[in-house]
């Protein structure tokens, strides 16, 4: 696919997908969510690691309300069905380990879109902002999944209500993401931990991501099975008798993702 609104390159086995229309806060558009939805789906079948970040100043701002004429009419349960729900669900089920590095502010959808990556890495400037209730709506493009589990309920209350700023340095406070660095630090930071994925055991990522995914709807007991199925066939793979071995000749290990 020829890309308009955003960038991908693909280099040892990391996939960068940054979004590029940085003059509108690289805001969300029907063509944009097309393309991340198809280049999320393709860098799950070629890349060992996926890093999702934004061009200029901006992560994403949300929704672009210019996208189309007559915004306060839009059709938005289907907009959120056929366009916002197939990109969720492709970072989400993405088979291999997603990075979102929010460079700047993350608002609205924009907000949720990184918050539904496995890793969220923010520079100490950015922020994130459940914006909708400004407009008249509820949190979505899956946030009133994410944020009760990330950030606890208390706190997703009242960001869904007051909308206001949360801070990289409060997000990473709050559990709601995994680290915030700072500024002069970040690229180079984001960089070596997609780096570091990349070259780690990519099968085994694929089963802590499901077996972490499976504890919110499994109980004690189904729990133990669901990683005793997973571990076993961890234990199979060709990566773990690398680990073994890498270990006890104490040397790096080499793994293939298999």
């Amino acid at each position: 696919m020829e890309y308009q609104t955003l960038t991908y390159g693909l280099d040892d086995g990391v996939a960068v997908i940054t979004l590029n229309r940085p003059e509108k806060m690289n805001a969300l558009t029907t063509q944009m969510r097309a393309e991340l939805t198809y280049a999320v789906t393709q860098a799950g079948r070629t890349a060992r690691v996926v890093v999702l970040t934004g061009a200029g100043s901006a992560f994403c701002s949300g929704q672009d309300l210019g996208d189309r004429p007559g915004a306060a009419n839009l059709d938005l349960e289907r907009t959120l069905r056929d366009e916002y729900a197939p990109l969720i669900r492709a970072i989400v089920g993405c088979p291999v380990p997603t990075i979102a590095a929010v460079n700047g502010a993350a608002a609205g959808a924009g907000a949720n879109l990184a918050l539904a990556a496995d890793v969220v890495i923010a520079t100490e400037s950015a922020f994130f902002m459940q914006a909708f209730s400004r407009i008249g709506l509820i949190p979505d493009a899956g946030g009133t999944y994410t944020l009760p589990r990330t950030m606890g309920a208390a706190k997703a209350m009242g960001a869904a209500l007051f909308a206001d700023r949360i801070t990289a340095r409060q997000a990473d406070e709050w559990g709601m993401i995994w680290e915030a660095v700072a500024d002069d630090q970040f690229d180079a930071h984001w960089k070596a931990r997609a780096t570091h994925l990349a070259e780690g055991p990519t099968a085994t990522y694929a089963a802590i991501k499901s077996v972490l995914r499976g504890s919110w709807d499994n109980g004690f007991e189904d729990q133990l099975t669901l990683e005793a199925r997973q571990q076993g066939a961890c234990g199979k793979s060709r990566d773990f008798k690398e680990g073994v071995l890498a270990f006890t000749e104490k040397r790096a290990a080499r793994f293939e993702g298999r």
